[in-house]
């Protein structure tokens, strides 16, 4: 089951993603379990940051990983006022930033890591397919 929720700010996001995020998990070869999208502002985001991984900056998303063998389960923090910055700097659509940031999450839930420059080749690789695959 994959459910939104909002802190701090008014329902926003359509749940039209669904079946999309779920295609991106049975793709991968995984089972869906239970996936919560919150999202909030960059004051909500920022404090979950340095709460929970003791880091003291903005980010577009954050992921908690809760997966069991090939069920795919976790809590995904996601800023919208980020991703509206991000896509404005970018010069990028605003609705294609955002399903990158959530297919960015269930690729984290996957397997994908994104520290290394492969990593990160990989997962921007990953998004770009599954971004295409939505259109």
């Amino acid at each position: 089951m994959i459910q939104f929720f909002y802190e701090n700010l008014p329902e926003s996001v359509n749940t039209e993603y669904t079946a999309w995020l779920k295609d991106i998990i049975l793709s991968e070869g995984k089972k869906l379990g239970e996936i919560n999208y919150i999202f909030c502002d960059d004051e909500y985001l920022l404090k979950v940051n340095q709460d929970y991984l003791q880091h003291d900056y903005y980010t577009d998303i954050i992921t908690f990983d809760y997966v069991k063998g090939k069920t795919i389960s976790g809590e995904i923090f996601v800023s919208l006022q980020r991703i509206s910055d991000n896509a404005s700097t970018l010069s990028k659509n605003y609705e294609e930033e955002l399903r990158r940031v959530l297919a960015h999450g269930i690729l984290h839930l996957c397997g994908y890591k994104d520290k290394t420059e492969e990593e990160e080749l990989l997962m921007r690789s990953k998004e770009d397919f599954y971004i295409a695959k939505y259109k």
